[in-house]
């Protein structure tokens, strides 16, 4: 089963990525990216999900990532173990931008992404358990995503697939517009109009399911990469919040646009929501929640 595409509603994106989008570093941004922070919990709870704060210390200051839980829940805690054979799905977005941007692709894009897929995914029947992580502070090297997934190995948690939703919102259809990490253009196309999803070696099965799931949305592009080992051979690749469930041996990929091999606009004051392609959006939204439903 999958819902139509029309549940996705680009008007209903751009309504959270106005709420989202503005300066949300820890450093010159604290107070957009606390209520930020505090809008996706309430968004969390308003679907009629389970959410935790998941806590932890950075330079002497406290900061949490949050963690909600759809489907079915065979033991008490988001963190642990499923039933026999059954892991965990997790769609991560991070919320922190850097300092000086008001951070619309980078990373707004994906969190507006990941509270849509959230809010249909919760009035679904869902045969396996999902979190959706809203993370912090991934601009400072992943230290909010590194701290869950060390969390989830030291309690021997079982993941199915991680997906990490990192800019998700620009395309450039101009001839050009796309470029790549060295080697890699003459494989792909040179229009920035398709999705990426990038996984290693061990994620290799995770990505083909994926993939698949992500082209049956019409008029979506979804080009793929499979990097050897962790991604340490094409840096670029590890710029997200799947590395550090890559790093301790789990399942991971990452949804990307490409980032600043498409959009001129990385970590700069002109990354705003008028950059973005809300229909493009809309479907790449659309095929995370086929995605989720697919895994079964």
């Amino acid at each position: 089963m999958t819902p139509s595409t029309s549940r996705v509603s680009p008007s209903d994106l751009r309504k959270r990525l106005e709420r989202i989008v503005g300066e949300r570093s820890p450093f010159r941004g604290q107070a957009r990216l606390a209520a930020v922070e505090n809008y996706i919990e309430r968004e969390f709870k308003s679907y009629g999900l389970s959410v935790e704060s998941d806590r932890f210390a950075y330079w002497g200051r406290n900061f949490r990532n949050l963690i909600a839980r759809a489907g079915p829940h065979p033991y008490p805690s988001p963190i642990g173990r499923g039933k026999e054979g059954e892991g965990l799905i997790i769609i991560g977005a991070h919320f922190d931008s850097v300092a000086g941007t008001p951070g619309a692709d980078d990373n707004a894009s994906g969190v507006a992404v990941l509270l849509e897929a959230a809010r249909i995914l919760s009035g679904l029947r869902l045969r396996s358990p999902v979190l959706f992580c809203a993370f912090n502070l991934e601009e400072l090297n992943m230290i909010g995503s590194a701290h869950f997934a060390k969390r989830l190995k030291s309690q021997g948690a079982e993941i199915r697939a991680m997906v990490s939703l990192e800019m998700v919102g620009y395309t450039d259809s101009g001839a050009g517009g796309q470029k790549y990490p060295a080697g890699l253009s003459w494989l792909y196309p040179d229009r920035g109009d398709f999705i990426g999803v990038v996984g290693n070696w061990r994620s290799a099965t995770v990505l083909r399911r994926v993939a698949a799931s992500m082209r049956q949305v019409k008029g979506l592009p979804v080009e793929t990469l499979t990097v050897l080992g962790n991604g340490f051979l094409v840096p670029a690749v590890r710029l997200s919040d799947h590395s550090p469930f890559w790093d301790l041996g789990y399942p991971a990929l990452l949804v990307t646009d490409t980032s600043f091999f498409r959009n001129p606009h990385y970590h700069r004051a002109s990354d705003t929501v008028d950059t973005l392609d809300l229909d493009f959006m809309a479907k790449v939204c659309q095929g995370v929640v086929n995605a989720v439903l697919n895994f079964g």
